[in-house]
């Protein structure tokens, strides 16, 4: 498809413009926030028995901490290998999604996409839709995802080299960061009613299946909460208005 020049709709007023520098700041602010809790997921790989190499490969090829964080928790709390992959697939997923709209906005030559795609992750995603127009778009893009990439990658190398000099990571309870971050990266993105119902629903799911399946499938089942409320939204949505029992649809008493 041949580069687009015309204005992204991203949601902001018609005309808005917003200089470059403050693209810049807000997306530094955004990639040095997440981009130091790549600490907590080094750590938390190595408690979970892996080594600095596999470590360090998930965060530069996978490169979704969501996704690193649940498999890494998978196999820590002794889940089957294949169990703990397939929970952290789906669960990176959603990027696909976050592609198919951000090619619109971004409107990318095809040689620069594959490159791109590798940096299609909430982050870049929040920041970039924040945008009013596609300069500013990919400005907020390129920094947010450069910024988190970098510093991912090496506050993860630190984070599994330091969780060495820790000793037993399981006496610090540093199992618990990686959920911490997680929720510290999803709370914000729950704006509505429905979000929240997801959340909630897939919060229940996981706790209440936890004890009875092995570690990863609680995560994988977790995730029928969206179209599980989406569906029950959509009957509440469709269901006619038929008012007080007893009432003719019309609006006249039976």
């Amino acid at each position: 498809m041949a580069e687009q020049t015309a204005p992204a709709d991203t949601g902001a007023p018609p005309g808005a413009a917003k200089p470059d520098a403050a693209v810049v700041r807000d997306a530094l602010g955004v990639g040095v926030a997440v981009g130091l809790s790549g600490v907590a997921f080094g750590v938390t790989a190595a408690g979970s028995g892996l080594d600095v190499v596999q470590t360090c490969a998930l965060s530069l090829l996978v490169f979704t901490g969501a996704s690193q964080f649940a498999l890494v928790g998978a196999l820590a709390a002794g889940g089957n290998p294949l169990t703990a992959a397939a929970g952290a697939f789906f669960l990176g997923v959603r990027n696909a999604f976050y592609g198919l709209r951000l090619s619109q906005v971004l409107a990318l030559p095809r040689r620069v996409r594959p490159f791109a795609a590798q940096w299609v992750i909430d982050e870049t995603t929040a920041v970039t839709l924040a945008q009013p127009g596609r300069r500013s778009a990919r400005i907020g893009f390129t920094v947010t995802g450069l910024t988190l990439y970098v510093l991912w990658n090496l506050t993860t190398l630190l984070g599994v080299l330091g969780a060495g000099a820790l000793g037993d990571t399981d006496a610090w309870g540093l199992d618990a960061a990686g959920p911490a971050v997680f929720l510290a990266l999803l709370a914000p993105m729950l704006r509505t009613a429905t979000e929240r119902a997801v959340a909630g629903l897939a919060v229940l799911l996981g706790l209440g299946l936890l004890p009875v399946l092995p570690a990863g499938v609680p995560v994988l089942l977790a995730a029928l909460a969206a179209p599980g409320v989406l569906w029950l939204e959509g009957r509440r949505r469709g269901a006619p208005d038929r008012g007080p029992v007893g009432a003719d649809p019309r609006g006249e008493d039976r």
